[in-house]
This record gives C-alpha cells, sequence and structure tokens, in this order.
C-alpha cells in the first residue's frame, strides 16, 4: 500500500482485547480517518467489561467506547447487511478486525457471511483492500491454525496481539500500543508509538 487508508471499517468482536480496540479506533480518529465501526453482540459484552465502561446496551456501550477513544464513527449494527459497506462499491479504504474472534476468523477464512463483520471481510478480500485481522485466542487449536492460513493465503494480514518487551514496556499502556502500533504499520501507517528494536541500550 503506498499510502496509509483515508477511511476504514474497524470492527470490534467478542474475543479479548478491547483496550486493543478502543486505542486503535482513538489513534486513528486522531490521523483524520473517516471511520466506521461495527461492535458484534459479544463484542458489546466484552468492551463494557474491558473497559470497565459501567453501561449496558448496545447504544449505551457503543457511545461509551467511542467516547474512551475521542472519536466520532459511523455506527452500524452487526445485523446491517444494507449498510454501505457491504457492498464493494461503497466500501473503505481498509478493514480492520480488532479484536477478532475465532468464530469471526473462520467466517471470513470460509467467505461465509452471517454478520456486517463477517462481510466487510469477504469484501475487502474480494476488493483487494486490505485487511488487518487482530486473532486473540491462546492456545490455537490445528482448526485455529488452519483458518489463519487460508485467511493469509486469501489476502489477510494476520497481526496476533503479541507484545514484543525489546522496547522495554512499564506500563499496560505500554504493551498495549505495541500491538496497535504493529497495527498500524500494516495498515501502512508510520507509527511511534513504540520504538522500533535497535539494538541493544549501550
Amino acid at each position: 500500500m503506498n499510502k496509509p487508508p483515508a477511511s476504514l471499517f474497524v470492527g470490534v468482536t467478542g474475543a479479548s482485547g478491547a483496550p486493543y480496540a478502543v486505542r486503535l479506533v482513538q489513534v486513528l480518529a486522531q490521523a483524520g480517518c473517516e471511520l466506521t465501526l461495527c461492535l458484534s453482540e459479544a463484542g458489546v459484552a466484552v468492551a463494557a467489561h474491558e473497559l470497565e465502561l459501567g453501561v449496558s446496551g448496545r447504544a449505551e456501550v457503543t457511545a461509551a467506547f467511542l467516547a474512551a477513544a475521542g472519536a466520532e464513527a459511523r455506527v452500524y449494527a452487526p445485523d446491517d447487511l444494507e449498510a454501505p459497506v457491504a457492498s464493494g462499491s461503497n466500501f473503505p479504504d481498509a478493514a480492520v478486525v480488532c479484536p477478532c474472534s475465532m468464530s469471526t476468523l473462520a467466517h471470513i477464512a470460509l467467505g461465509t457471511t452471517r454478520t456486517l463483520i463477517h462481510r466487510a471481510g469477504d469484501v475487502a478480500l474480494k476488493e483487494g483492500r486490505p485487511l488487518v485481522l487482530v486473532p486473540r485466542e491462546t492456545p490455537l487449536s490445528e482448526i485455529h491454525l488452519a483458518r489463519l492460513l487460508e485467511a493469509r493465503r486469501a489476502g489477510a494480514t494476520i497481526v496476533a496481539p503479541m507484545p514484543g518487551f525489546y522496547a522495554l514496556p512499564r506500563t499496560l499502556d505500554d504493551v498495549v500500543d505495541f500491538v496497535v502500533g504493529k497495527v498500524l504499520a500494516a495498515l501502512g501507517f508510520e507509527q511511534r508509538l513504540s520504538r522500533p528494536w535497535e539494538g541493544p541500550r549501550r
């Protein structure tokens, strides 16, 4: 990709990792990106818990999520398969699913669609747009590994949230920024959230 995307679809599913998602949305908004956001049903529950939002219900959790990120986005429900991003003729420059559950990964890898997030992944691949998946599960079964390989072969970039410690993180925010920085780099952004490896400090 020659330049960073100006518009992105962000899907947030029910895998653990909501802090990655809210930080990613925050940084993308700060970069001036036009965002489309969809939280899966399980993604709403996980975000409310992991971000300690103190609210429940789709509308309330989504609003609190965006407030925490200091961001604005077009928001769609996962069952809204008539949303503009469901069509290749009106798809944004790129898509990211962060965090990406194993169920969502499987649907995208197999080309099946039950939700708008699945459809967005499918459209990104068929239109040749960048698609970044951030799968969060451990340990990984043979089924998980097979689906990851299928998604990669279909054109997705897999950024597993495996923080590196060569940057000597001091806080949980540092660890989150390391992973989010890798996602940004995969999308074509010049990221400054974490220090690249430059050899041991002398």
